[in-house]
């Protein structure tokens, strides 16, 4: 029943976009904060994106920042993650984590199984 799906990664060239989506199904996402983090091949899982409940700001690892891109849609349940102007470095399988909700004591989070990007010619 509850589920965190990511979908859209894959091969790309360096300098590609991809669209990553994460799809939250058996909970709302609405009253939580998002965010993407990923894990590079041999290295720890580090936080790359990050959008509020509340307002709906953001913040980015300095690595991504001003070419990724999150934002959601609370109708639709759904966060996403545009990457743009990919590099080799930025190879990892990113997940997406639903923070506890803002409105209900004692919250958990949630993980989706990850997808993987791979940036390479």
């Amino acid at each position: 029943q509850v589920q965190l799906v990511e979908s859209g990664g894959g091969l790309v060239q360096p300098g590609g976009s991809l669209r990553l989506s994460c799809a939250a199904s058996g909970f709302s996402i609405r009253s939580r904060a998002m965010s993407w983090y990923r894990q590079p091949p041999g290295k720890e899982r580090e936080l790359v994106a990050f959008i509020t409940s509340t307002d709906d700001s953001t913040r980015y690892a300095d690595s991504v920042k001003g070419r990724f891109t999150i934002s959601r849609d609370n109708a639709k349940n759904t966060v996403y993650l545009q990457m743009n102007s990919l590099k080799p470095e930025d190879t990892a399988v990113y997940y997406c984590n639903a923070g506890p909700s803002r409105t209900t004591w004692a919250d958990r989070a949630y993980w989706g199984q990850g997808t993987q990007v791979t940036v390479s010619s």
